[in-house]
């Protein structure tokens, strides 16, 4: 398989917050120097000498950056700053702080912004520094999988390499060839005190007795930090120092120093904007129970079509032999404990009075209530405990394997342990610590288990041969800190046997892990367990790790969050493509973590973590927090005035939406997420008031809600109603696939895109500075802090000027074109026809008048785009398996009732609007039958893809043979239905409309309880 990677407007914010503070610099594509082998600067005509190409010198004015700065921390809503910062690491250079989440891709980011900067400013020398061995090879990793798409996009790929003291001529070609030239360098690589640590500062024959550090700070490189909270101790910051850095760029999640931030992109926003995988947890509890002196663990309750939930739990049984030993059993109502365990004296007397699926629970006769993930025991050990995380991180994994196979995505789960003794000891001949072993025993039990059940339905029988594919002991593997090093790369004690009995070695393991993510996402890879200590806890992560286990007791050195952090980055299938569709985003994408603390701990103790990391944020509504802030309008980019201001505070005011303090009130976001937010009475603010609610948000600091694993279950399909006539004829009424075509009105495309480039089209000059100059013979410390190292001998400034219709540097229709996805005939008439001195802009800054033209244009044409939509049905219709293949478990206590009506037996809602929808469709004489329906069943439309909630049939008595489609809102305002929600109904609307026109006859529309549905219908 192969990484697909696209253009994300997220990252492309990221990306812009750091360039766009040089704002106004010349490009300049290198400063040339020479040098000879004595560290004495040639003269420049001397063509002996080893030449040089540097960063140019940032021109701008401390002023100038200032004010740059400020329009970037505006656009974020961001505090201003009052300087911009520098450091110790790199006195005198300006220091950017991009915060961005974990998982959210970083290093795409920061790759991104090296070429973006290399195309603005002609920097081509950047060193990227990182705390340790997994993060540098997983940057090194990216580097090589992105290349191509960067080709694509900046027609260049970064050249890049890991330092190595032993391999300077890397370190020469980094000086002296052109391009866009990367080092990857580790802190310890220059920071430690070992002779290969030394070597960059000393004088080496082998370097043509020069120091290292000299050539690579005459670059004045800019440095990128990864994780700079790990790289903060004086030592570092004055060995970072010597680099003589021209710029500081910093990204992480977690900022423990603050510098000048330009972008934020935190937990909150991640989660918000579906960038992540929200987080489910699987904890496990010990207690007592009143009549129970034996083992008693409540695995789960399940729920199953046609039966009553079922308890799946282990507990002790007395063996023929007389040997005691714990077993699965499963319980229903009335169930006898004692019968089950042979007799046991311990579960004398006790059978099972209720089974609840809703809050997950199993009441015994003698009043105790077991929770799934309690275990009771006389004296639980430390062995118990693991030995069932393990299993449940094997079951959970099982669970969602079998959900994502059949949509190509390949489950990983990894185990964090406390020593790698237990997963790998080399004193045993099969190198198996215990971990291994009890995994290896609960891996084969399960996989038996699920294969059974697996027989009944003939519809998994491709995931069946793919769990029954591969032996247990290469489906999971390890990779720890010392593999890298130590003697054992290849076991001589396997070797010795003459075969591998399914073991890898420790350096497959170590490339496939750290460095093979492509082979590691395959599905014809076996590995889907990993097993690591600490070396995999920070950098390192993959978008598939759906599972992870906490083997090993709770400490402090490293955070809940940071080790989650390994796997909330969203999921690939098997083309490489990211499962990012805003409809099923959070369903596919979950991270389930399962530890040994119970879930309320855990919990509490995450949350905790990510409201501290939030703790910059601003969370008090005034009207000083308003004034200056920038919203975002159809019209574009709008600062917010006083009037505005003060009348959105009084509009919160007064409709209790703030707290005694001036937070933001639990009603705003009940109102919010329902729809109901009344409109405002100023006129002022009746203008703005859709674009101004991200600005309320961003007070609101809801952390993000973590969900119970052992909650949500699969609701059985209820086959009766699901084969009812009414519901079958609805369904192939609606069940057409279709695909859209826009067809543009040129005429009035041009006209629009005319009249927009002539008024809004701003572009400034560009200019380049050509400078030569020379390195000084002696270089001092003060040198390369300040950037002195260098004189200039000549300097040339010049605005270069481009003819519209060169193809040499640009091809202006060429690439609106392609920007626009236009014909270029339908480009060339919109540049053809603005105006005279507009067009003139081209040849003051060709590639900012690209950018803006294209962005002009492209607004232009999604504001035209649904209206000139039209749907085509196609012969292919939705399978009627996606009611039961590829769903999501649902929390059953958000389920209600079983219902009656429903082709689903549980059905669950999302808001008090559709729980009170459901009560009335559920018993309403009018409805036959109807369905919540799934995901899987979708409508293409421009803005992504549309999943109407709700399809409903009525009774052949007073409402004859009606079929309706409904999506259920709070609120019919249009204020409420701005932007890309209202954009899908609209599209909706002409979908049904097309296949009214086939003769379909169903209706659709946007209800908001049962009373306007009936209207609709009647009418």
């Amino acid at each position: 398989m192969k990484l697909q990677f696209k253009v994300q407007q997220y990252q492309t914010d990221a990306v812009d917050a750091v360039v766009n503070v040089f704002a106004g610099q010349p490009k300049v594509d290198g400063v040339s120097y020479r040098i000879d082998p004595g560290r004495r600067l040639a003269r420049l005509d001397d063509a002996s000498a080893d030449a040089g190409l540097r960063n140019a010198e940032i021109l701008l004015t401390p002023a100038q950056l200032l004010t740059n700065l400020h329009h970037v921390q505006q656009s974020r809503n961001l505090p201003l700053s009052t300087k911009v910062a520098d450091s110790k690491a790199a006195p005198g250079s300006p220091n950017l702080d991009i915060e961005m989440e974990t998982g959210t891709g970083k290093t795409y980011v920061y790759i991104k912004t090296i070429m973006e900067l290399n195309k603005r400013y002609g920097w081509s020398k950047f060193i990227i520094v990182v705390p340790s061995v997994a993060i540098r090879e997983g940057v090194k990793k990216t580097f090589d999988i992105t290349a191509e798409h960067f080709q694509e996009i900046y027609g260049r790929k970064p050249r890049s390499f890991i330092y190595n003291s032993s391999q300077l001529h890397e370190i020469e070609r980094f000086s002296s060839d052109a391009g866009v030239q990367v080092m990857i360098i580790n802190i310890q690589a220059f920071n430690a005190t070992g002779k290969d640590n030394r070597r960059i500062y000393d004088v080496l024959d082998d370097f043509q007795s020069r120091r290292p550090i000299d050539v690579i700070s005459a670059n004045r490189p800019i440095v990128i930090i990864d994780e700079p909270q790990k790289i903060g101790a004086a030592k570092s910051l004055e060995a970072l120092s010597r680099f003589n850095a021209l710029a500081v760029l910093r990204y992480s999640a977690t900022h423990k120093v603050e510098h000048t931030k330009v972008h934020r992109l935190d937990a909150l926003d991640a989660y918000n904007q579906k960038l992540v995988k929200k987080i489910a947890v699987r904890g496990i509890t010990v207690r007592g129970l009143n009549g129970l002196s034996a083992y008693l663990y409540l695995d789960a309750i399940e729920v199953k079509k046609g039966q009553l939930p079922t308890a799946r739990v282990e507990m002790e049984v007395a063996t023929a032999g007389g040997v005691i030993k714990r077993q699965i059993k499963r319980l229903q109502r009335g169930s006898r404990l004692h019968d089950l365990s042979n007799e046991m004296e311990a579960y004398k007397d006790l059978f099972v009075t209720d089974i609840s699926a809703v809050d997950d629970t199993l009441t015994l006769s003698n009043g105790d209530v077991v929770v799934a993930g309690q275990l009771a025991d006389r004296d639980v050990t430390e062995e118990t405990k693991r030995r069932i995380q393990i299993r449940e991180v094997i079951r959970a994994h099982i669970d969602k394997e079998r959900q994502l196979f059949t949509q190509g995505v390949k489950v990983l789960s990894l185990f964090f342990i406390d020593e790698v003794a237990k997963y790998r000891d080399y004193d045993r001949e099969d190198t198996l610590g215990d971990y291994a072993r009890v995994f290896e025993e609960e891996y084969s039990l399960i996989v038996e288990d699920v294969m059974s059940e697996l027989e009944l339905d003939e519809a998994t029988s491709a995931y069946r041969d793919y769990l029954n594919r591969d032996p247990v002991r290469k489906v999971h593997q390890g990779y720890f800190s010392i593999d890298k090093k130590t003697a054992r790369l290849v076991d001589p004690k396997v070797a010795a046997r003459g075969d591998d009995a399914g073991q890898s070695t420790d350096a497959d393991a170590y490339d496939l892990i750290l460095k093979d993510k492509e082979r590691l996402l395959s599905f014809t890879e076996p590995v889907r367990f990993l097993f690591s200590h600490s070396a995999l806890r920070e950098g390192w992560d993959n978008p598939n790790v759906f599972i992870m286990g906490m083997l090993k007791k709770s400490d402090n050195t490293i955070s809940r969050r940071q080790e989650i952090g390994r796997g909330l980055r969203l999921s690939v299938d098997q083309h490489g493509e990211r499962m990012d569709n805003p409809v099923t985003v959070h369903e596919i994408n979950e991270l389930t973590v399962v530890t040994d603390e119970s879930y309320t701990d855990f919990v509490t103790g995450l949350q905790k973590e990510i409201a501290e990391s939030l703790a910059a944020r601003p969370r008090e509504a005034s009207v000083k927090f308003f004034v200056g802030k920038t919203i975002k309008t159809e019209s574009g980019e709008v600062v917010v005035e006083s009037p505005v201001a003060e009348a959105l505070y009084k509009y919160l005011v007064k409709n209790d939406y703030l707290n005694e303090d001036d937070t933001i009130s639990d009603a705003y976001k009940t109102a919010r997420e329902a729809g109901t937010l009344p409109e405002p009475t100023s006129e002022v603010l009746k203008s703005v008031i859709d674009f101004v609610w991200p600005l309320v948000d961003m007070l609101y600091i809801d952390v993000p809600a973590i969900t119970n694993d052992r909650k949500p279950k699969r609701i059985p399909l209820n086959e009766e109603n699901f084969h009812r006539k009414e519901f079958q004829a609805l369904w192939g009424r609606i069940n057409h696939k279709a695909v859209y075509q826009v067809e543009f009105d040129s005429t009035e495309l041009i006209t629009k895109c005319i009249r927009a480039i002539d008024k809004h089209l701003n572009v400034a000059a560009m200019q380049y500075v050509v400078q030569s100059g020379q390195q000084r013979e002696q270089m001092e410390v003060e040198d390369l802090s300040s950037g002195g190292g260098f004189t200039v001998s000549r300097t040339t400034t010049q605005t270069e000027t481009v003819t519209a219709g060169s193809q040499v540097k640009y091809d202006l229709l060429g690439e609106i074109t392609e920007k626009t996805q236009l014909t270029r005939k339908t480009a060339a008439a919109i540049l053809t026809q603005i105006r005279a001195d507009v067009f003139a802009k081209f040849r003051l800054n060709p590639e900012q008048f690209i950018t803006e033209a294209a962005r002009l244009i492209n607004e232009q044409k999604a504001t035209i785009i649904v209206e000139h939509l039209s749907y085509d049905t196609l012969d292919d219709r939705f399978d009627a398996a996606i009611f039961t293949q590829n769903q999501t478990a649902q929390d059953f206590a958000k389920a209600g009732q079983k219902l009656t009506k429903s082709v689903y037996d549980y059905v669950v809602t999302d808001s008090k609007v559709e729980r009170d929808f459901v009560a009335e469709l559920d018993t309403s004489s009018e409805v036959a039958v109807y369905a919540k329906l799934p995901r899987g069943f979708f409508i293409p439309t421009p803005v992504g893809d549309y999943n109407p909630d709700w399809a409903i049939a009525f009774t052949d008595g007073t409402v004859k043979h009606v079929y309706f489609v409904a999506e259920t809102k709070g609120s019919m305002s249009t204020l409420q239905l701005k932007g890309v929600e209202e954009a899908k109904i609209d599209c909706a609307r002409k979908f049904f409309a097309q296949l009214n026109t086939a003769g379909e006859h169903v209706k659709y529309d946007v209800v908001t309880d049962y009373t306007t549905l009936m209207q609709l219908v009647a009418g």
